[in-house]
């Protein structure tokens, strides 16, 4: 079992950044693929970004070449970079991860991102 735990959110102005981090617990975090999700008031929750166990990665078309996620296997941690923010990437951003099938979400760091 995977546990994550969301930190990093906050207020930032139009262009600027922030780096969301994904602690998560157990012993199968490097077995885990990971992934980030958003949800903005009054939308559903979408894909953002996915890095898997061979560091491969995925971006949705509206963040690619803007978010950048890492993960660190020895600190059982996931990142997410992300620069250039817009105000339609204000959500609350969720961790995600992926067991053998099985899925963790960790509870959402708020990001809000101003004009």
């Amino acid at each position: 079992q995977v546990q994550p735990v969301e930190s990093g959110g906050g207020l930032v102005q139009a262009g600027g950044s922030l780096r969301l981090s994904c602690a998560a617990s157990g012993s199968l975090f490097s077995a885990s693929s990971m992934g980030w999700y958003r949800q903005a008031p009054g939308k559903q929750r979408e894909w953002v970004a996915t890095i898997t166990t061979s560091d491969s990665t995925n971006y949705a078309v509206s963040v690619k070449g803007r978010f950048t996620v890492s993960r660190d296997n020895a600190k059982n941690t996931v990142y997410l970079q992300m620069n250039s923010l817009k105000p339609e990437d204000s959500a609350v951003y969720y961790c995600n991860a992926n067991t053998g099938g099985f899925h963790y979400w960790g509870q959402g760091t708020q990001v809000t991102v101003s004009s």
